[in-house]
């Protein structure tokens, strides 16, 4: 059947029209990967290759940026042609149609696959008018091609480029049991629900706390919460600007793509480290201890472990503890030859206090002055500039002073005692002075604004102040709360916060206690 007529079937079948007011979360990219890997099986991961998604509020999912563009309706288009045209290659065997069609155009069969795998795929179940409309497409693909998987196909692929798969639909109507359901998965699971859960909402057994923190608690122990947990912290902690980092090469030989997924590699297991075996969460900030394989121990010129990625314990005279010690996060804050206190302490505000920076005034100079042989600077002393000017004053105030106090760690955070400039010829036959390094000192005096006796000086006195500050700790509520639901926190989820905070404080911050509080809070709301 050709793309047209799939197209100009979809939006009829999905049961929904122009004047519907339901909120609408669209799928986002990793949530269609993992959605279509639990509905066929297919690993290809085709949303890799739709058009990126953008940061809102800190995130990818915010439901204020999830349109379709025309690039991305294509894209959609193509995925679902492919994904149909692979899940019946070679027939069915019995993996997505439940029964053994005795023609043909087997009605009994054919609607038997059209309400049963369409509950899947639509995760709600399909009106009568829905199961006439599958229905009479399934008949004329299969007749015309003489066999019962090519309407099953051409079928998948409308329910694929359907509203009702490509969004979250949540009206609070007569599907709401099923709604509570996709809460409940794409928040913990960052895909679509099993079997269990579609037989609870059935059930009617979300309906109350007590069936949904059962369901939950189960949802928790499924290696797929494991999933969910690693999109949040590549999105709250930016990893896509590590991965598109680009290094000066001759100052930073080693750096590689290859060790930036290291320092990824570590991030991830140190924070599943404390999720999942349900250590004190607010730990990440000062924790003494990373996870290293070679090439991060070269970088933190520490042993290598004997195996890869183990948990190490720093010198106590290292000065790195928790995240912030990791060359992760030095890394992803710094420019391609240098480091920018600017903007690892605008990092601290905002991802770690849920504090907003304004943007500079328009027509403001970001530029620092340059570094020359004949005046060589530390940031410090570049930075100054805006500290004296009304401004840029009130907000560098704010986040420089954070900044310097990670200065003993450069660019791919690799530890340094002196800042070393160096000096290249930009041409061989230029006529310049004879490039060399000059050595300066570093000072990592720093504070905290806001915050008192905040003096400090190294990533791990940053790291404990965090740990301790209020602050801080309902800044990981807030961020687990914009990821989850999908949209910026009001005064109306006051409430909603607060009881979670205060469970995941009554916890000694266990992060799952965090996630159950707000699981259930969206599942209800």
């Amino acid at each position: 059947m050709s793309r047209l007529a799939v197209l100009g079937f979809i939006f009829a079948a999905s049961g929904l029209c122009a004047t519907d007011p339901p909120v609408m979360r669209r799928l986002t990219h990793s949530q269609y990967n993992h959605t279509v890997h639990d509905l066929l099986g297919d690993q290809t991961n085709p949303a890799n290759q739709f058009p990126q998604e953008d940061f809102v509020n800190g995130f990818r999912n915010q439901a204020s940026a999830q349109s379709i563009p025309p690039l991305l309706e294509e894209a959609y288009s193509v995925a679902a042609e492919k994904l149909a045209r692979n899940a019946f290659r070679g027939g069915d065997d019995g993996k997505l149609i439940p029964c053994r069609p005795r023609s043909v155009l087997d009605p009994e069969c054919r609607t038997r696959f059209i309400r049963e795998f369409g509950l899947k795929v639509l995760r709600r179940p399909l009106g009568a008018a829905e199961v006439a409309r599958y229905s009479s497409l399934f008949a004329g693909e299969a007749k015309r091609a003489g066999k019962f998987t090519a309407g099953a196909q051409v079928v998948l692929e409308a329910m694929l480029q359907s509203p009702s798969f490509l969004f979250r639909t949540e009206s609070g109507a007569g599907d709401r049991q099923y709604e509570i359901a996709s809460r409940l998965s794409y928040f913990l699971w960052d895909s679509m629900p099993d079997e269990q859960l579609f037989a609870s909402a059935a059930k009617s057994e979300l309906g109350d706390a007590p069936g949904i923190e059962r369901a939950v608690g189960r949802m928790l122990a499924d290696p797929r919460a494991r999933q969910s947990v690693d999109e949040f912290i590549s999105q709250w902690l930016r990893f896509d600007r590590l991965l598109g980092a680009v290094k000066d090469r001759r100052q930073f030989p080693q750096y590689s793509p290859e060790l930036a997924q290291s320092m990824i590699e570590e991030t991830r297991r140190f924070i599943h480290d404390a999720v999942w075996n349900d250590r004190d969460f607010m730990q990440i900030y000062a924790a003494d201890y990373g996870f290293l394989n070679g090439d991060l121990a070269n970088l933190y010129q520490m042993p290598a472990p004997a195996g890869e990625f183990e948990r190490v314990s720093y010198p106590a005279d290292s000065d790195r503890a928790g995240i912030l010690g990791q060359a992760t996060f030095l890394a992803l804050t710094s420019k391609p030859g240098e480091t920018s206190p600017t903007a690892r302490g605008l990092f601290v505000r905002e991802q770690f206090l849920c504090q907003h920076v304004p943007d500079p005034p328009p027509g403001t100079n970001n530029n620092l002055p340059p570094v020359t042989q004949d005046k060589p600077q530390t940031n410090r002393d570049r930075l100054s500039a805006h500290a004296t000017e009304p401004l840029c004053a009130g907000c560098h105030q704010l986040i420089d002073p954070i900044g310097f106090t990670l200065e003993k760690f450069d660019a791919i955070g690799a530890r340094r005692e002196k800042l070393q400039l160096k000096f290249y010829k930009k041409h061989d036959d230029d006529d310049e002075k004879t490039p060399g390094t000059i050595e300066l000192e570093l000072d990592t005096r720093g504070s905290v604004a806001g915050i008192r006796d905040s003096d400090i000086s190294s990533p791990k006195q940053l790291g404990r102040i965090l740990a301790q500050r209020p602050e801080c700790q309902e800044c990981v509520v807030r961020q687990l709360f914009r990821f989850g639901f999908g949209r910026r926190e009001t005064s109306a989820d006051r409430p909603v916060i607060q009881s979670a905070l205060a469970r995941f404080r009554d916890s000694q911050f266990r992060f799952k206690e965090l996630m159950i509080a707000l699981v259930s809070a969206y599942a209800r709301n």
